[in-house]
């Protein structure tokens, strides 16, 4: 099913509460622990990579790429090789100056053995050796040696070629020469810990994705990536290239084009500027889509939560278009309110920002915060975007047209959001005559239901267990909301049943619009359809609604998809139920064979009577959820438009791409 391709995160729930028991104990001196080395790392890995699972594992792979980026930044890198070796172990090789191995004065050890063993240790912290660089604290490259089984460092410099290995951050040989060479470099080979990580499978797909996005970062690099675990059908194994001669401009292209919107003006704008030894790029074009989507770097690193770098490109796009469309007298004659987010509606941006020294928020740099870059980057948008709008008067008018629609489709959407609510208030509870509620009014012991159809509705409801489960029968397919305007979305009833019943209201503040789920009712979410293709569309489109209108009920845990069974296979009084063909092909097997045995393919949830229902998919004990999670913002929104926006070559490829993980009932 799609929504595969765009969240992971698999739970089975169990109603089960797990009790926590606390007793006393002394306290003394000797209850003090002085963590030595690299022993805080492995104790607390959340704290130096965010997480020990998928996320935090391909993490590893971008502390050690990070140190290879940072040479080639430095003038000093022009090749960058990643292989997945085929037991799943990480090998980075670049071309740059190779770490230093003479002997650190002060700890008496290889400066190779330093770099490895030691936190806070790197040539980061000296600016002759680095003006900009991306691993900044000095702990990138030590912090994947402590969360690995083995590591191994090979250095290509001076003649000759050094090599060190490591277990989970301990040296377990010297500094030794192993041969001769007439190159510069280093190599890094590591297989992380299956003590701290979840799970040690790496995905080609994650890896391919970072490199492309540095490609573009560094115009004229080479990056390439090697998956030793998969060959093609020539016999070779998987493998890309990816350098760039356009940076960001092809950057921002890409974006448009794979999520399939339609692009507005061409070509983009692209800033070049430079103050006070803070280099600024940004590239940025607008489509015809109704969202903004800006991804922000900071040194190559993907600051994901934005900061002042972001804010500057914010404050000079308003700047810039508000004051242009003042002097021609637009809102005056078009008679609308204009807000700062009609002026982003619809534009793509890269952000790139390069710092010698850059404050982030947090060892894994997803927010800038340092405050005097943010009049830098406004100063350098504000200056090319007014020589754009000048030379390029069509272009601007097509796009003071799309800010005025922008700004009127928002006066509209308030007004309808407004009689919703209005509505809500007035009519007592506000909920909708369709849904059945539960009995519990405590949002963490309540669930609700969001089922396919009446009839499968109707089913739900004698099934449920009415203390704490609520069923809402959606009629059909809800509108496609990554399509239409917002005020359209408020006036369809199976998207206001749900604003209802959730509980959740659109609010303002300080002219930012927010989600506010303080009076959300129920705490799980579960959205249920057939297991069938058009079953898929609904899920997908109910997916895409609370991506787009409703994302913090997803950040915080609260959305889940179930997972009703394909089969029946029955023997006699013996049945099993079953989720995939695999399942119902060991089912015969266990059950002796096909002879006597029968199949009851089940195309959607009214096939079942209200006690298989229960048994198969609403039992806590029983049932499997499917918890919808964000991995990657990027990646989820550019799915979400290239799925159900308008151009058709981009879903048909991603379809056929991703046939082989759907369950097709044709």
């Amino acid at each position: 099913m799609v929504f595969f391709c765009i969240f992971g995160a698999i739970e089975n729930y169990k109603k089960n509460e797990e009790v926590l028991t606390t007793k006393k104990t002394d306290y003394s001196a000797d209850n003090i622990t002085a963590l030595e080395g690299l022993e805080a790392v492995r104790l607390r890995p959340g704290m130096y990579i965010g997480s020990t699972d998928e996320k935090g594992l391909h993490h590893l792979v971008y502390e050690v790429l990070d140190n290879s980026i940072d040479e080639h930044m430095a003038g000093h890198c022009s090749h960058i090789e990643v292989f997945i070796n085929e037991d799943n172990s990480i090998l980075v090789c670049d071309n740059g100056r190779g770490i230093p191995t003479g002997m650190h004065q002060k700890l008496q050890k290889s400066a190779l053995e330093v770099v490895m063993t030691v936190l806070h240790a790197g040539g980061k912290f000296d600016k002759q050796t680095y003006q900009v660089s991306g691993g900044l604290h000095g702990v990138g490259v030590s912090c994947v040696n402590a969360l690995s089984e083995y590591l191994k460092a090979e250095v290509h410099r001076e003649g000759q070629i050094f090599v060190q290995e490591y277990s989970k951050g301990i040296p377990t040989s010297s500094v030794d020469v192993v041969g001769k060479t007439d190159v510069t470099g280093t190599k890094v080979t590591f297989a992380p810990d299956s003590t701290i990580f979840d799970s040690l499978v790496y995905s080609y797909e994650t890896l391919s994705k970072r490199l492309r996005e540095l490609a573009y970062l560094n115009k004229g690099l080479h990056l390439s990536i090697t998956d030793k675990r998969e060959t093609d059908e020539n016999g070779e194994y998987i493998h890309e290239t990816f350098i760039s001669e356009g940076g960001l401009l092809e950057f921002v292209e890409h974006i448009d084009l794979k999520s399939g919107r339609d692009v507005l003006i061409k070509p983009p704008v692209h800033v070049n500027g430079q103050q006070d030894n803070v280099i600024v790029e940004v590239a940025f074009q607008y489509n015809r889509s109704y969202r903004e989507n800006i991804r922000s770097y900071v040194n190559n690193i993907n600051t994901i939560e934005g900061g002042t770098h972001v804010n500057g490109f914010r404050r000079a796009i308003t700047h810039v278009l508000k004051k242009y469309g003042e002097t021609k007298d637009l809102f005056t004659k078009a008679k609308v309110k204009i807000s700062s987010e009609d002026f982003r509606e619809g534009l793509t941006a890269i952000v790139s920002v390069k710092i010698p020294e850059p404050q982030f928020k947090g060892q894994t740099k997803g927010e800038l915060g340092n405050s005097e870059v943010t009049s830098i980057v406004s100063a350098c948008v504000r200056n090319a975007l007014e020589i754009f709008l000048e030379e390029n008067p069509a272009s601007a008018k097509l796009l003071m047209d799309k800010v005025i629609l922008a700004a009127k489709a928002r006066n509209a959407a308030v007004k309808a959001r407004e009689m919703v609510q209005r509505k809500n208030v007035l009519s007592g509870t506000g909920l909708p005559g369709k849904l059945a509620d539960c009995s519990s009014k405590d949002p963490e012991l309540s669930e609700i239901y969001l089922v396919e159809g009446d009839s499968a509705g109707g089913t739900a409801k004698q099934g449920r267990d009415r203390e704490f489960q609520a069923i809402l029968p959606l009629r059909g397919k809800i509108l496609n909301v990554e399509k239409a305007l917002e005020y359209k979305i408020y006036e369809n009833e199976e998207i206001k049943n749900m604003f209802t019943a959730l509980g959740v209201s659109i609010e303002e503040r300080e002219g930012e619009r927010f989600l506010n789920i303080e009076k959300l009712r129920y705490h799980k979410i579960i959205i249920m359809c057939d297991a069938d293709v058009d079953g898929s569309h609904i899920v997908t489109l109910i997916l895409t609604f609370f991506f787009r209108y409703m994302r913090p009920l997803i950040e915080n845990g609260y959305i889940y998809i179930a997972a009703p069974p394909l089969y029946q296979v029955k023997k006699g009084k013996r049945a099993v139920y079953c989720w995939t063909d695999e399942d119902r092909d060991q089912a015969i097997v266990a059950m002796g064979g096909e002879n006597g045995v029968s199949i009851q393919r089940y195309k959607g949830l009214g096939e079942m009577n209200a006690e298989q229902l229960w048994e198969t998919t609403m039992d806590p004990e029983s049932r499997t959820l499917r918890q919808a999670t964000i991995e990657d913002f990027a990646t989820a929104d550019q799915v979400f438009s290239m799925l159900m926006g308008d151009e058709v070559p981009p879903r048909r490829a991603f379809i056929e791409a991703n046939a082989k993980y759907a369950n097709l009932n044709v």
